[in-house]
């Protein structure tokens, strides 16, 4: 058995290391994890950007990866406490962005302005104890390759867009988007998709 085994399956000594790695009822690493355990579990490729104001919450127990030439704007926050961030290559991550793993983003997405990801989830249903005192449930959100988001957009736990497709702004995104649509709406529901025999984007009725 590994160490890693043997962390996970010892309740106090699990919560010994967490409280090594970040202070109490905090998101955030401590510094000693910043700059001597995740250079060494993180990736950041070639011309990869991530600007100052940015608040990478990043542990090297999960993956954070951010492909050649993508950016992380100003006042993003990213964080991957319950799952792997996996960004691609040549996409932007507009200001003031929520990510919360697990979140997978392909190439060539454009994500505008405060838009919230979160793949996890807070239990809720025992009612003698708080949310945050209750297990999370995680599903992976995916946006696949040349996804555009609009601003304020919020896409929940789970949600798959496919390659091309559109989510304009302010959509609350609660369902998988099939490839080459438009979306919009709360709940977002299909207000476009290409068709390829005619080659246009059509309206859906």
């Amino acid at each position: 058995m590994s160490l890693i085994d043997i962390i996970k399956r010892n309740p106090w000594l699990k919560q010994l290391v967490l409280n090594a790695m970040m202070p109490k009822n905090q998101a955030r690493p401590r510094l000693w994890v910043k700059l001597f355990l995740n250079p060494f579990k993180h990736t950041k490729g070639k011309n990869a950007r991530i600007c100052r104001n940015s608040r990478i919450d990043v542990m090297p127990f999960n993956n954070f990866v951010l492909g050649d030439n993508s950016t992380i704007e100003d006042f993003c926050t990213i964080n991957n406490g319950v799952g792997d961030v996996l960004i691609g290559q040549r996409s932007r991550i507009g200001m003031g962005n929520v990510l919360i793993g697990p979140v997978t983003i392909g190439n060539d997405v454009i994500l505008a302005q405060n838009i919230v990801m979160s793949g996890l989830n807070h239990g809720y249903e025992d009612i003698t104890l708080p949310p945050h005192n209750q297990p999370v449930t995680k599903k992976t959100i995916t946006l696949e390759d040349e996804v555009w988001v609009g601003a304020n957009v919020v896409i929940v736990a789970g949600v798959t867009i496919g390659k091309h497709a559109v989510i304009a702004a302010g959509s609350v995104v609660t369902k998988d988007v099939p490839s080459y649509s438009v979306v919009a709406g709360n709940p977002a529901k299909i207000i476009k998709k290409y068709n390829p025999e005619t080659e246009i984007w059509e309206r859906t009725s």
